[in-house]
């Protein structure tokens, strides 16, 4: 199994900057790739950036060019760098990982509100 804690996330003004942390632990060898994900209020989850083992990374186009997804294996910690933050930014954050075995864990969440 894979434990996940994400940390980073508060109120922030319209234009500034956050860097969500994701901390594993347990079966860190299984992790296939990492996505992080968010939930608007009242809305479905959706993914907002993923990378895989070898560092390949994906964004959707709401997030191109503005969000920043890493990783530091010393630390067993992913980052989202989130620049240029919007109003409609606002949702709860959530990583995700996907083990080698088909297995996928989430953490708790972390709440992030962009003031306009």
């Amino acid at each position: 199994q894979v434990q996940l804690v994400e940390s980073g996330g508060g109120l922030v003004q319209a234009g500034g900057s956050l860097r969500l942390s994701c901390a594993a632990s347990g079966s860190i060898f299984s992790i296939n790739a990492m996505g992080w994900y968010r939930q608007p209020p009242g809305k479905q989850r959706e993914l907002v950036a993923h990378i895989t083992r070898g560092g390949s990374t994906t964004y959707p186009d709401s997030v191109k060019g503005r969000f920043t997804i890493s990783r530091d294996n010393a630390k067993n910690t992913w980052y989202l760098q989130m620049n240029s933050l919007k109003p409609e930014d606002t949702a709860v954050y959530y990583c995700k990982s996907f083990s080698i075995y088909g297995n996928a864990y989430w953490g708790q969440g972390t709440q992030v509100t962009v003031s306009s």
